[in-house]
């Protein structure tokens, strides 16, 4: 008697498959970098978004991917929210964002933006390896990775999955309660030997368009301290703008929007620094 299979359930392809099929898609990116912060409200996603602008201004092929299952809110800074996903011969397509910027966010997959996920772990990890494995990424200088707050499943998914991750941006904004828990994401960055390419401080300061005068409106620095103490690099202070605000209500992306305010033109020299940074490790 012969057995019909046809209406076996398929298994499940094992995770280590998938993990090597997302390392070999990304294998034609040159440089992998993860912005990260213990804490949420410093503005990863904006200073994530903006650089990846600010390198592809320069030139660079760049692809953004928005880790933050729970939170993606790369597509509303970019102004990409009507945008969607879709699947091609060579595997999802990322959405074309300004200045040529591959964009990668779950939220793009929804049938609506305000659609909740209510996922575990376990599916949130698998949901971030299967997007690497199955994502068209093509070739690119730049991978920026977006990190939703903490240490958690979606940062050890992200550095179990890419090895090869050139280094690590941490995000902290001017608070006492920035400086410690920001430190946390310092800590897991190091214990997992991922470089740290240095510290970013958003919100840092705000100056008077009218007077010229300088005000921290959020408090006293944090940003310098923490580079001290972890030996490494402030990167840049990333002063506030209220053209930022300006660009989100009109679904712009700031940086294109406004190329020369204060927040931009201090975006663009984070996105030379780190140009810097990694051509000077790779002559070592």
């Amino acid at each position: 008697m012969s057995q019909n299979y046809s209406m076996a359930p398929r298994a499940p392809t094992p995770i280590f498959k998938i993990i090597n099929e997302a390392r070999e898609r990304l294998s034609k990116t040159k440089h992998k970098i993860m912005v990260l912060s213990g804490k949420g409200g410093v503005g990863k996603t904006f200073i994530s978004s903006m650089l990846s602008l600010a390198l592809a201004e320069k030139g660079y092929k760049v692809a953004l991917f928005d880790a933050d299952i729970h939170g993606s809110s790369i597509p509303t800074v970019l102004g990409l929210e009507g945008a969607r996903h879709f699947a091609g011969p060579n595997g999802i397509e990322p959405v074309p964002g300004p200045l040529g910027v591959k964009v990668v966010a779950i939220n793009m997959m929804l049938d609506t933006p305000d659609t909740p996920i209510v996922w575990r772990g376990p599916l949130k990890s698998r949901a971030i390896t299967e997007l690497l494995a199955k994502v068209n990424w093509g070739e690119n200088d730049f991978l920026i990775i977006d990190l939703p707050p903490g240490t958690g499943d979606e940062a050890i998914t992200i550095v179990q999955t890419i090895t090869d991750l050139d280094g690590s941006i941490i995000v902290t904004a001017p608070s006492i309660l920035s400086e410690v828990i920001v430190a946390k994401a310092i800590n897991f960055v190091l214990k997992n030997n991922i470089p740290l390419l240095g510290i970013v401080e958003n919100m840092s300061y705000f100056r008077c368009p009218k007077c010229g005068s300088t005000y921290q409106l959020l408090g006293k620095s944090t940003g310098e301290e923490l580079a001290r103490k972890y030996n490494t690099r402030l990167l840049a202070k990333i002063p506030l703008d209220p053209y930022i605000g300006e660009a989100l209500d009109k679904r712009k992306p700031y940086l294109v929007e406004y190329p020369d305010a204060d927040a931009a033109k201090a975006l663009k020299e984070l996105a030379g620094k780190i140009v810097e940074i990694l051509s000077s490790e790779e002559k070592q």
